[in-house]
């Protein structure tokens, strides 16, 4: 991932409404779901979700898959772990051991 890319993801998911779809979808794994679902989750308005849906898939965060006269909306797992790769890159000057999130990291408190 580019610097230009993060950019765009970054500023996609630095929206409150945006980073709640983002992560309920990230949630629901590679099955997606539905737009109508997404709504009732977050109890938003079609077009207030629409709006949002349309800003995270021009970031490359989300993909919509057509299913009659709905959409199934999932997570770009390969654009969120492209993200997650270019920000912790050169973390921690190379040394992967420190990079690990505190609940994982052995002896963690």
């Amino acid at each position: 991932m580019e610097i230009s890319n993060a950019t765009v993801a970054l500023a996609a998911l630095g929206q409150a409404t945006r980073l709640a779809v983002f992560r309920l979808l990230v949630e629901a794994g590679p099955d997606g779901l539905m737009a109508g679902e997404i709504a009732e989750a977050l109890a938003l308005p079609g077009a207030t979700l629409s709006f949002h849906l349309k800003e995270l898939s021009a970031a490359g965060l989300v993909q919509g898959e057509p299913r009659g006269r709905h959409v199934c909306y999932r997570a770009d797992f390969e654009a969120m772990n492209g993200l997650i790769e270019f920000l912790t890159r050169n973390c921690c000057g190379g040394d992967k051991t420190q990079c690990t999130p505190r609940g994982r990291r052995k002896g963690a408190a």
